[in-house]
């Protein structure tokens, strides 16, 4: 018999949805040691946590999440709340031995994420951060191949996220809706919600990046506050750039913005080897790009690799070869590596440690783009 595995989400928001489906869909097509039971949902408002609760099936709510994180009949925190609440929420669920997944990310800043990370250490609890992109078919397929040596030598990685959602001045800042154009509760802007995700699919394929340089800018400088109603200015970043080195000798491009009309979540990565290159394209997840030099030169040319076949990552969970599977399906790999890492007595991946390095070079960027200078980036020690 299977050993329950209860939840208790903190949050109820766009990412408590992709959550809360995974954790209701792995167990139905990996074979996990765990089954997981949805046992509360926490959120300030009684009424939506448990219109929320009602609708994916948890068993209960709460409205204080400390209250949560004591609860007996709890094993995992998942933290699906605002950035600023990460730390509190996971130092408290460490010290009370749960298990905990955490939304990217992170932390507000690199000082905040290294307590949390010495909090799960110290207490020996399962941690993860949710960098669901790595889950992507496809994007696990370019690790393979690049574990494989098939690129060669690297020289170059370039991506991009871009979204258009901020563009009018008269959208305002803060509250439930908007909390991510306030710097108070999310750190950053797009360096920490954007950015975040390329620069940890980076770090996973390409490994550390040491130095950065950077520019970001913020186009609307004022915007009124939904809690206060008053015009405040806006300290998040709508857009940044930067370039970078590897430690492995290869260059960086990096592109971020909330300001590229016509673009909802454009997310694409490139990289250039000496023998081969792979891109990858958000909107066509299922594909990966490959040229291959070493091909006959007639025949020599960027081929889509559609990747449904049972031989791909984690597709022989799914449908037959050819039925693509899509971005929430992403979650639901994480989710079923978790449990699977734990039921092994494994460390899953990335761990607090992991997204402390693209904390790291979130914070480097942000400052360079402060100082006009190169900045180093620190290492996760």
């Amino acid at each position: 018999m299977k050993k329950p595995l209860r939840i208790g989400l903190v949050g109820y928001g766009f990412m408590g949805r992709t959550h809360s489906n995974a954790f209701r869909k792995a167990g139905n097509f990996f074979d996990l040691d765990y089954e997981p039971v949805l046992a509360a949902v926490c959120a300030r408002d009684a009424a939506k946590a448990k219109a929320f609760a009602d609708n994916w099936g948890y068993q209960s709510i709460e409205t204080d999440w400390r209250k949560l994180v004591e609860r007996d009949d709890i094993d995992l925190i998942d933290i699906a709340s605002p950035n600023n609440t990460h730390a509190e929420v996971a130092i408290a669920a460490a010290k009370a031995g749960k298990m905990i997944m955490c939304e990217k990310p992170l932390s507000m800043d690199g000082p905040e994420g290294v307590k949390m990370v010495k909090a799960v250490e110290k207490a020996g609890v399962p941690n993860m951060v949710w960098y669901n992109y790595r889950r992507v078919p496809a994007v696990t397929l370019a690790h393979q191949l690049i574990a494989e040596g098939r690129l060669g030598k690297i020289f170059h990685y370039r991506a991009k996220f871009l979204q258009d959602w901020t563009i009018s001045k008269d959208l305002p800042q803060g509250g439930a809706a908007l909390w991510r154009l306030d710097a108070k509760v999310a750190g950053s802007g797009v360096t920490g919600d954007l950015l975040a995700h390329c620069i940890d699919t980076a770090l996973w394929l390409n490994g550390h990046i040491s130095s950065v340089n950077a520019m970001t800018e913020t186009f609307i400088k004022e915007r009124k506050h939904t809690l206060t109603g008053k015009t405040q200015k806006v300290e998040i970043d709508d857009a940044c750039t930067f370039m970078g080195r590897f430690e492995n000798g290869s260059l960086a491009n990096f592109e971020s913005t909330r300001y590229a009309r016509g673009h909802k979540a454009l997310y694409t990565f490139e990289i250039n080897g000496e023998n081969a290159s792979i891109a990858w394209d958000l909107h066509d997840l299922h594909r990966l790009q490959y040229f291959d030099y070493k091909d006959e030169s007639k025949l020599r040319g960027w081929r889509s690799i559609h990747v449904t076949d049972g031989e791909h990552p984690y597709m022989k969970n799914w449908w037959v070869p050819g039925l693509q599977i899509g971005y929430e399906h992403s979650f639901v790999h994480q989710f079923a590596d978790f449990v699977l890492a734990i039921g092994k007595g494994e460390k899953p991946r990335p761990s607090f440690r992991d997204a402390l390095d693209t904390q790291y070079v979130c914070d480097a960027v942000l400052k360079s783009a402060h100082t006009n200078k190169w900045e180093k980036v620190a290492k996760a020690k």
